[in-house]
């Protein structure tokens, strides 16, 4: 003879969210994260640093349109003047919103939730796009106030700013998909933020070896193609050939004309979002 006994389960009444409320939850989480918030106060050291250390070029830049009446970094050269704090950001901050969930091994937990692979993808891609995005448009936009304020000759370069705000979303999300898959890899953040920082140093030591070495050969056409090897280039790159701004390249070189580099940078994005959802395919499976 078996027996119920009522252990005080209770039905959920209250209203559904819905899969899209879990997502934006988790990117919310998931950008607080890269800046340290809700964290101990050790966490928001190196991204709000680095967010200042951005933000100096652009006080100097309204300086020196106020002082001198002469203007500083150019709107569409600030990401790759800035590449390399913007690089170290990526690679101190995209461990941090991976590797825990992989270490502690939660990832089945999300998942069995109504949120799939391609949506837990989603929202840790958005909110690394989201965090570099502002680190390059805010001081981008802190110039273009002081440039509206100074009340520079001529009119605004508000085109210029404009192109700048939108490639700084399009590198954002470029260098998103790569560092996470690189740092999904390892639950181990020391060695996700050395695998991100090591990919970028090769990329950007190698463009002036191959370039010179081509170079040399007189082949100035395919050397062009070696700065493409730096996603701040290539960026840089698609930006010349949508709005006409000048490469600033080391070299103050021509980047290949044409759509190339644009169709080099759709790829490049599809293929790292796709090794990254098979990374957490994978790693959800187990």
């Amino acid at each position: 003879m078996s027996e119920i006994y009522d252990i005080g389960y209770r039905h959920y009444e209250g209203v559904r969210l819905g899969r899209g409320y879990a997502a934006r939850a988790l990117t919310l989480h998931s950008l607080r994260g890269v800046f340290g918030l809700g964290r101990p106060a050790r966490s928001k050291i190196v991204p709000f640093a680095l967010a200042g250390i951005m933000f100096l070029p652009s006080i100097v830049t309204i300086a020196m349109m106020a002082l001198a009446g002469q203007r500083g970094i150019p709107y569409s050269g600030f990401a790759v003047v800035m590449q390399a704090v913007v690089a170290i950001f990526l690679a101190a901050q995209a461990p941090t919103v991976v590797a825990p969930d992989l270490r502690h091994r939660v990832l089945p937990l999300y998942l069995s939730r109504p949120v799939s692979v391609a949506e837990y993808v989603g929202a840790k891609v958005v909110a690394m796009t989201i965090a570099l995005f502002l680190l390059v448009a805010l001081p981008l936009t802190l110039i273009y106030v002081g440039e509206l304020v100074v009340d520079m000759p001529g009119p605004p370069a508000t085109g210029e700013y404009l192109g700048a705000v939108l490639m700084a979303l399009v590198l954002a999300l470029l260098l998103s998909a790569f560092g996470l898959a690189l740092a999904s890899f390892t639950p181990r953040r020391g060695l996700g933020v050395a695998s991100v920082i090591t990919v970028y140093l090769l990329s950007s030591a190698s463009v002036p070896v191959i370039y010179a070495t081509l170079e040399s050969t007189g082949d100035d056409a395919a050397a062009a193609w070696a700065w493409l090897i730096n996603p701040f280039w290539l960026v840089d790159a698609v930006q010349s050939w949508l709005f006409g701004t000048p490469p600033h390249s080391i070299e103050a070189g021509d980047y290949p004309s044409g759509p190339a580099p644009a169709a080099i940078l759709i790829v490049l994005i599809a293929g790292a979002l796709v090794a990254l959802a098979l990374r957490y395919r994978k790693a959800a499976s187990r």
